[in-house]
């Protein structure tokens, strides 16, 4: 794997980093991004996030990170099914444009538009003419976008061989884990260098000076959410609104308010 064009070459992975420590740092960039969503809907900014990788890479959990302590009309997740017959039949990049974001919010694309460059083109389940097409015509479309007005960030979170052999393993023996492990990901786990080759034709043909592609590793998962949140962070600017000052209000006194005698239906408390 080469070295991010803007970062630092990947080098001896540090120890993993322990819970507390995580949740401690992701406190405040949780505070962070909450100042961000303020300022994106005050100043009616648009933005677009892209998360590619492989299989077990840790997107889901990253965008998870994410969102978690924003409010979800403002930060959108697009994660779109396979195309319907309709949309099939659409220009590729179609179905995806009308997902992006408007003034005021925060869109991020679980797999997006990249699925040509790569799991479809891997899995065989487009032509090789067609991959080529879309590698010419994504940097002219991507400049579009940023044209627009949008800021548009694309990460790919990398994951080694070793480790994403033991995700998919903990994936299959985990209750919780089980609805993540599909027919699909066994049959790419086994394909890893053809997903190497595409990820590098990807990167060579779309990794544009208006959208550039920046790599995050995440073997480790925590530093890998909490690089990637500082990370975007770091690229949208934005500044700390001022606040009102809050003061809770006096409630209304009962007046001749009585508790009425209905037979509610309790959960019942078993825990």
């Amino acid at each position: 794997m080469k070295p991010d064009k803007q970062g630092d070459a990947p080098g001896e992975s540090p120890q993993r980093m322990k819970r507390k420590e995580y949740d401690a740092e992701l406190e405040k960039l949780h505070v962070e991004l909450v100042k961000l969503q303020m300022w994106i809907v005050a100043k009616k900014l648009k933005v677009c996030v892209v998360f590619e990788g492989r299989d077990t890479a840790g997107k889901g959990g990253t965008i998870k990170a994410i969102t978690e302590r924003v409010s979800p009309r403002i930060f959108r997740v697009a994660a779109l099914p396979a195309p319907t017959e309709r949309e099939k039949t659409q220009m590729y990049f179609q179905r995806y444009m009308q997902h992006l974001p408007s003034g005021g919010e925060f869109v991020i694309f679980d797999r997006s538009w990249y699925n040509r460059a790569g799991v479809e083109r891997v899995m065989g389940f487009t032509s090789e003419s067609k991959v080529r097409k879309f590698l010419r015509a994504t940097p002219l479309v991507e400049a579009a976008i940023v044209q627009s007005g949008i800021i548009l960030l694309k990460y790919w979170l990398e994951v080694s061989e070793e480790e994403q052999t033991r995700r998919l393993k903990d994936r299959a023996t985990d209750g919780r884990k089980l609805w993540k492990l599909s027919p699909m990901d066994l049959k790419s786990y086994g394909r890893w260098y053809d997903y190497s080759r595409a990820r590098d034709d990807m990167f060579a043909a779309t990794d544009s000076p208006h959208a550039p592609w920046y790599v995050a590793r995440t073997d480790d998962k925590r530093r890998g959410r909490l690089n990637i949140i500082r990370h975007l962070l770091d690229k949208i600017p934005y500044e700390e609104l001022p606040r009102e000052k809050f003061s809770v209000p006096k409630r209304q006194k009962r007046g001749d308010y009585v508790e009425p005698d209905y037979p509610y239906k309790y959960v019942k408390e078993q825990y």
